[in-house]
C-alpha cells in the first residue's frame, strides 16, 4: 500500500522555524558586523530581528502564555521600579523647558522598552545550540575586521569614525554572553581566543572607553567566578549605590581629581559644575530639571559646557531623587535576579552589567537612541543563553542482562 502524503505537516511550524532562525541570525551575527560600518545598523536591524521572532512565536502558538509572563514581570520589584521611573520622566514633561525634544526621547525609551518586551516574550523556551553559536562566531569575525580597519586605515570609509567606534564598543558589550556561551558548553579555549581578539581591538582605540568598559568587566568576571552570590551581590550594590549617592561623589572627588589631575583637567572642571549645581539648586535635588535638560541645556547656556556627560549626572540633573531611587531599585533588581542563572552563565551576566555601567558612568552617549537599542539586544541575547541551557549531561547507557 503506497503512504499518502503526511498529514502531520505543519506549514506554520516550518515557517516560524525559518523566521526565527533568520531572527536569531540578524541578532547574534549580522548586528556586530554592521555595527562597524554603519551607526544606524543596530537602531533598524534589532527592531526588523525582534519583529521576526515575534512573528514566529505567533506563528507556532508560543506565545499564548505571553500574557502570563508580561504579568509576573511588571508585578516583581524590578518592573514596579521600572513603570516608576517611566511614569516620573513622563511627569518631568511638565517641567522641562525642552517638551518637544524631551517628548520625543520618551516615546524613544518606551519604544525601546516595548521592543525589548516583545523580544523577550517571543524567545523560545528552549534554544537551539545551532543559534546561539552564531553569536562568538559573529563577535570574532566582527573583531577581527575592527582589527583590520584599525591597523590599515580602512575607517577612512567614516570620516568622524564614529561608526567603528560605536562597533567596537558594541563588541566590548557582546563579548561578554559570547563568552558566557562558550564558557557554558566548555569550549574555554574558543573564549580566551575571543577574548584577546576584543582586547586587542579595544587596545587600538582612539578612546579609551571600550578599553576600560573591558576592563571593569572583566574584574567583576573574575570575582563572580570565584564567589557568584558575592559578586552579583558586590555588582548590585555597587552600581545601586553609585547611582543613588551619585550627589556626594563630586564633595568627594573634586580634590583628589584636583591634586591628581590638575584643577583645570576637564574632569575636576565637571565635578565643580556638578557641585556648585547642587549647592545653587538644592531642592532640584527632588524633582530635578526634567528629561532632556542635561543635554539641550548645554546649548542653550542653562548647563555649563564642562558639566559631566555621565550617566550619573543626567539621571539626577533630569529626574532627581525619585528618578534616581527607582533607578536604583531597578539596577539592583536586575542584578540580583540574576543570581539564579547557572554558575556557567552567571559570571557573563555580571560582568556585562559593569561593563555597560561603566560606559555610562565614564560618559558614553546614554541618551542616544542606539545606546537604548544595544543594552536592549544585551539583554534579549542573555535571556536567549539562559534559555539554551536546558540540555544536561547524557545518561550512560545500562546493559540490563535478560534471564
Amino acid at each position: 500500500m503506497i503512504r499518502s502524503v503526511s498529514q502531520t505537516a505543519n506549514p506554520s511550524a516550518d515557517a516560524a522555524a525559518m523566521l526565527r532562525r533568520l531572527g536569531f541570525a540578524i541578532l547574534f551575527f549580522a548586528v556586530p558586523l554592521a555595527a562597524l560600518f554603519t551607526r544606524r545598523a543596530l537602531v533598524v536591524m534589532a527592531p526588523l530581528a525582534v519583529i521576526l521572532l515575534v512573528l514566529a512565536s505567533v506563528l507556532d502558538g508560543s506565545a499564548r502564555h505571553a500574557w502570563d509572563k508580561l504579568t509576573a514581570l511588571a508585578a516583581s520589584a524590578g518592573g514596579v521600579a521600572g513603570l516608576v521611573l517611566l511614569f516620573w520622566a513622563g511627569l518631568s514633561l511638565v517641567w522641562t523647558p525642552f517638551l518637544p525634544q524631551a517628548s520625543e526621547r520618551l516615546l524613544n525609551i518606551i519604544g525601546m522598552a516595548l521592543m525589548g518586551l516583545g523580544g523577550y516574550l517571543a524567545i523560545p523556551e528552549r534554544m537551539r545550540s545551532a543559534n546561539l553559536y552564531l553569536l562568538p562566531v559573529g563577535v570574532g569575525l566582527a573583531a577581527l575586521i575592527a582589527i583590520s580597519l584599525t591597523i590599515t586605515g580602512g575607517s577612512r570609509i567614516d570620516p568622524e569614525g564614529l561608526s567603528l567606534e560605536r562597533g567596537m564598543l558594541m563588541l566590548v558589550l557582546l563579548l561578554w554572553p559570547a563568552i558566557a556561551w562558550l564558557h557554558s558548553r566548555g569550549r574555554n579555549l574558543e573564549a580566551i581566543g575571543l577574548a584577546l581578539a576584543v582586547g586587542v581591538c579595544s587596545l587600538l582605540t582612539r578612546d579609551g572607553l571600550p578599553l576600560y568598559g573591558l576592563a571593569a568587566g572583566a574584574v567583576v568576571f573574575v570575582i563572580t567566578a570565584w564567589n557568584p552570590v558575592f559578586g552579583s551581590r558586590l555588582t548590585g550594590f555597587v552600581m545601586a549605590g553609585l547611582l543613588l549617592f551619585a550627589p556626594v561623589l563630586p564633595f568627594i572627588l573634586k580634590p583628589v581629581a584636583a591634586g591628581l589631575l590638575g584643577a583645570n583637567s576637564p574632569t575636576a572642571l565637571g565635578l565643580e559644575v556638578w557641585r556648585r549645581v547642587i549647592l545653587e539648586e538644592p531642592l532640584r535635588l527632588l524633582t530635578g530639571h526634567g528629561l532632556e535638560t542635561a543635554l539641550r541645556g548645554r546649548f542653550f547656556g542653562l548647563v555649563p559646557a564642562s558639566a559631566p556627560s555621565t550617566l550619573l549626572f543626567e539621571i539626577w540633573y533630569e529626574l532627581g531623587l525619585v528618578g534616581a531611587a527607582a533607578g536604583s531599585v531597578l539596577l539592583y533588581q536586575a542584578v540580583i535576579g540574576a543570581k539564579s542563572h547557572r554558575a556557567s552563565v552567571a559570571p557573563g551576566i555580571m560582568a556585562a552589567f559593569a561593563c555597560a555601567y561603566t560606559l555610562g558612568c565614564l560618559g558614553i552617549g546614554t541618551a542616544q537612541v542606539w545606546w537604548f537599542t544595544a543594552l536592549v539586544v544585551l539583554v534579549l541575547i542573555f535571556v536567549a543563553i539562559e534559555r539554551g541551557q536546558f540540555r544536561t549531561k547524557r545518561p550512560k547507557a545500562v546493559l540490563r542482562r535478560t534471564v
